[in-house]
């Protein structure tokens, strides 16, 4: 007869197993000694163990459902309870009764998961159709439209909830975006109306434009023509294709009045071309004023300049850009010193600048000091390297300095 700690073969080849109960017959062997059939038997044992490890590491790290995992469980307690394996088998139903409760809890916990996930749906739907019914009293058309075709993204991708729930919403939401559609739809063709009337309304401004474009009474038809440009802008706009044509006609209307007006004018040039004259030489005294060395006395004698300025009549159109630009050059610069100085006098610029130059100031004399032990200590690789530091630190000092002096001090 053979045995080991959970098994023995009696003299007639029968192999037992032992247990909490008691001795359980596994089988019976008459193939080979009775090691070999205690080994075999023990390898049936631990091709169990192995299935059980399997499948608790499956139950673990795996999605594996509640059912399939617990058909497993049974499968497996089946071949135990058979005894056909021999080892410590009473073990293997500890493992195994762990299992079933580990299988039990996560089939609570994957519930609660569940409804967790369905009460986030139902969040996130009630906040679509809540988004939704705000934006079908929107005017944005344009951005509340875009918005409102994502937002039937967004719900195509959540979870469906319970029938009844999913349907309500989903009619509230629907109901909503068929509201706005209604409203974008007749906003549309009040506004195709509202061309309408613009075209009819501009036609009229056209034909008397038109009528008066021989006009020689050029005081009251410029008046008029300048009163029809005030209607046409208060009439809105028509359609684009009409809008163009009917405008392209008005302003050729008013190009005919106003260049037989301009003929009749002319002799009004000459006075123009002398007005350009005396402010070209305007232009060239404020020019002097640049660059600024007396902040407070090129203002004076610049505000002279401009009082002369608008005393003098119109220029040439074609000449005012440039002469205009000379003067608005002069302006600048003052207005650059004006920005210069304010930030010269800032207290707060001028703080963080002498602030700056302290901590280099400091950071200089630490370096120098260093440098002077290392070659009292004869580290001269020490020393060079840290010179090399300074001649940095000492650039940015000495840029640091230059700054505070525009400050004054």
């Amino acid at each position: 007869m053979s045995s080991d700690p959970w098994g023995r073969v009696d003299e007639t080849g029968t192999v037992y197993v032992r247990t909490a109960d008691g001795e359980k017959v596994v089988g019976s062997w008459q193939a080979g000694t009775p090691e070999e059939a205690l080994a075999y038997f023990e390898r049936k044992y631990e091709g169990l163990v192995v299935e059980i490890g399997l499948l608790e590491r499956r139950v673990r790290t795996t999605d594996l459902s509640a059912k399939d995992a617990q058909t497993a469980i049974d499968h497996l307690r089946t071949q135990v309870e058979e005894h056909h394996a021999v080892g410590d088998l009473d073990a293997l139903r500890v493992r195994l009764d762990k299992l079933v409760a580990t299988v039990e809890s996560r089939r609570e916990e994957r519930k609660v998961q569940k409804a967790k996930q369905t009460d986030e749906a139902r969040k996130a739907k009630e906040d679509l159709v809540t988004e939704s019914e705000q934006l079908a009293q929107s005017d944005q058309w344009r951005s509340a439209g875009e918005r409102l075709r994502a937002l039937v993204d967004t719900w195509k991708g959540l979870p469906r909830l319970d029938r009844k729930s999913d349907d309500e919403l989903w009619h509230r939401f629907s109901h909503a975006r068929s509201a706005f559609s209604k409203r974008r739809k007749a906003h549309f063709a009040s506004l195709d109306a509202q061309r309408e009337d613009a075209r009819k309304v501009k036609e009229k401004l056209v034909a008397e434009a038109e009528s008066l474009s021989k006009s020689t009474d050029w005081g009251p038809t410029a008046a008029r023509y300048r009163e029809l440009m005030a209607d046409w802008k208060a009439a809105g706009r028509a359609q684009r294709e009409s809008e163009d044509e009917l405008w392209n006609r008005f302003r050729g209307a008013q190009d005919v009045f106003f260049a037989a007006r301009g003929e009749v004018f002319a002799e009004r040039d000459a006075e123009q071309v002398e007005n350009l004259k005396l402010k070209e030489e305007l232009a060239e005294e404020a020019e002097k004023l640049v660059p600024v060395t007396d902040l407070k006395a090129a203002r004076a004698a610049f505000r002279s300049i401009n009082e002369r300025w608008e005393a003098i009549g119109h220029v040439p159109r074609d000449a005012r850009p440039k002469v205009e630009g000379r003067m608005h050059a002069v302006e600048r610069a003052i207005q650059e010193s004006e920005e210069t100085e304010w930030r010269r006098t800032n207290p707060e610029a001028r703080a963080r600048a002498a602030g700056l130059t302290g901590q280099l100031q400091a950071a200089v004399d630490k370096l120098r000091e260093q440098i002077d032990a290392a070659r009292a200590q004869g580290n001269n690789a020490k020393a060079d390297k840290l010179a090399r530091e300074l001649e940095g630190r000492q650039a940015l000092l000495d840029q640091a300095l230059k700054g505070l002096e525009e400050f004054g001090g």
